[in-house]
């Protein structure tokens, strides 16, 4: 159910209000942009503290990213000092092996998704911008659309649960280049107040569509055009592109390749590898660090049955290789 006039009339501006403060408190240099909600909410509120704060959007070359129209749009609308840096796929391949370092990871869509943010990071370094602003944990805070059919008291538990095991790989990211990365929706004001907010407020009914981030699309709606405030979720590996490189290593490596390396890694490593995308990711892992059952060997939480490492979830997703559920 949807709150009355009167209510939205108080908790409106107070979203807003509140959004503003988390955005000053956490000023940046520059913006990671990518045209979302998220990110866009953000830039509103950060030219209003410095009209001519840089924004970097990220584009794969080979890819189709889904942000550019959007990206281009706010620009415009918000009169942005804006650049966007083109990568490809020996970018992409690049990047991967500092992201697997730092993240310990081979999980392949966690590395897809990180690997554009990390040439941001980079792009902003090159700039000389220290610090940047992100769109991090608004879904996180207010929930995806694949919980949406959850009952209200399953979707809060699911909230919790992810509340307990939430990370963002563009900080470490960041502090493995120097690059502070800032993100107002963890600011601990900001994550008390959607923490407490009634699921009503994080998801409703807009038009016959349900959405999540409820209460700040409409807090925002008549400010920032309709089209992107009211845009569904867009995964960071769609919105720039790298959603393809799966099917790029998918015709670049022969599949008698893939098969081969595949069983032979099960025989020594005792690790069930899903794609070549992943046997990719895998070998930097195993190079780096050596077999995941040893790096992560600690018996703790819970044993993925297909890399063999430990990990302490109640989501049931493991952040070595990806699997879910386990």
């Amino acid at each position: 159910m949807k709150p009355d006039e009167q209510d939205l009339a108080k908790l409106l501006p107070e979203a807003r209000a509140l959004v503003s403060t988390v955005v000053k408190n956490n000023m940046a240099e520059g913006i990671l942009f990518s045209a979302g909600t998220d990110t866009t909410i953000i830039a509103y509120e950060a030219v209003k503290f410095n009209p001519k704060i840089p924004t970097i959007t990220v584009s794969f070359k080979q890819g189709k990213p889904k942000d550019i129209e959007y990206v281009k749009k706010m620009v415009k609308f918000l009169n942005l000092n804006h650049e966007t840096h083109v990568f490809n796929v020996e970018d992409a391949i690049d990047a991967a092996k500092d992201v697997v370092k730092v993240l310990k990871t081979f999980d392949p869509m966690d590395v897809r998704n990180t690997v554009p943010a990390y040439i941001g990071l980079k792009a902003a370094k090159k700039k000389g911008i220290k610090s940047v602003l992100t769109g991090d944990a608004l879904d996180e805070l207010f929930g995806y659309p694949w919980q949406f059919h959850l009952s209200k008291s399953e979707f809060a538990k699911a909230l919790s649960n992810m509340w307990g095991e939430m990370t963002f790989s563009s900080k470490p990211m960041g502090d493995s280049i120097g690059v502070k990365v800032q993100s107002p929706y963890l600011d601990p004001l900001f994550m008390d107040y959607a923490k407490k907010l009634p699921v009503n407020l994080k998801v409703n009914m807009e038009n016959g569509v349900k959405y999540g981030k409820w209460i700040l699309r409409k807090a925002y709606a008549g400010l920032i055009p309709d089209d992107v405030i009211w845009r569904g979720k867009v995964p960071l590996e769609q919105g720039t592109g790298t959603w393809v490189l799966p099917d790029y290593f998918e015709k670049e490596m022969p599949t008698a390749d893939f098969e081969e390396k595949k069983k032979l890694i099960l025989e020594e490593d005792d690790v069930i590898l899903t794609s070549k995308e992943q046997l990719i990711y895998y070998e930097i892992f195993r190079k780096i660090f050596g077999k995941p059952s040893e790096v992560y060997g600690e018996p703790a939480g819970k044993r993925c049955p297909l890399c063999k490492g430990y990990v302490d979830t109640k989501i049931g997703f493991c952040r070595i290789c990806g699997n879910y559920p386990i």
